[in-house]
């Protein structure tokens, strides 16, 4: 009797979650990384954010070669100069390496929020375009590929959703 009551407890269970598992919902999904990289307006973005990475880069490489520059020239005079001017030096000097610390975490700090309200902004941007196929393709949810581990090809919408993006932002 025990053994029949957990067959009829297992069956309920496995029927309950098969009837909840199927269907009607219209699912695709889209490559969002793709969509960014290869359409019109998001490589005017990369390009854009990473001329500003190698500005911001630039102007830190130049600043870096100050400094060691700068180091290796406080080096030389370690045994010329007196000990109070040596040490003078040596602290000016790490004045000037943890303004230049500073610096570059504001650097990279700003970089990231510009990075981010870019980002944003194409998101702004495409939703709607986005939003709209989904309705005339009657698409209830879409899913951003790199969360599936498989589908179907005929469920990949990037490509169309590239060319309607290409095609309204130009």
């Amino acid at each position: 009797m025990r053994y029949f009551n957990r067959f009829i407890l297992i069956i309920v269970i496995f029927f309950t979650f098969i009837n909840t598992s199927i269907s009607k919902e219209n699912i695709a999904f889209v490559n969002v990384d793709y969509l960014i990289q290869n359409s019109n307006i998001g490589k005017k973005l990369l390009a854009n954010i990473n001329d500003k990475d190698k500005k911001n880069l630039d102007n830190l490489k130049k600043k870096n070669k100050i400094l060691q520059d700068l180091e290796s020239s406080i080096k030389k005079k370690k045994n010329v100069i007196s000990d109070e001017a040596y040490n003078k030096e040596v602290i000016d000097f790490k004045k000037k390496f943890q303004e230049f610390s500073k610096e570059k975490s504001k650097i990279v700090k700003e970089f990231n929020v510009f990075k981010k309200k870019e980002i944003e902004n194409i998101f702004k941007k495409i939703n709607p375009i986005i939003n709209n196929y989904m309705e005339e393709n009657s698409v209830n949810l879409l899913f951003d590929s790199k969360n599936i581990f498989m589908g179907a090809k005929k469920l990949n919408l990037t490509d169309d959703i590239l060319k309607r993006i290409n095609n309204e932002l130009k």
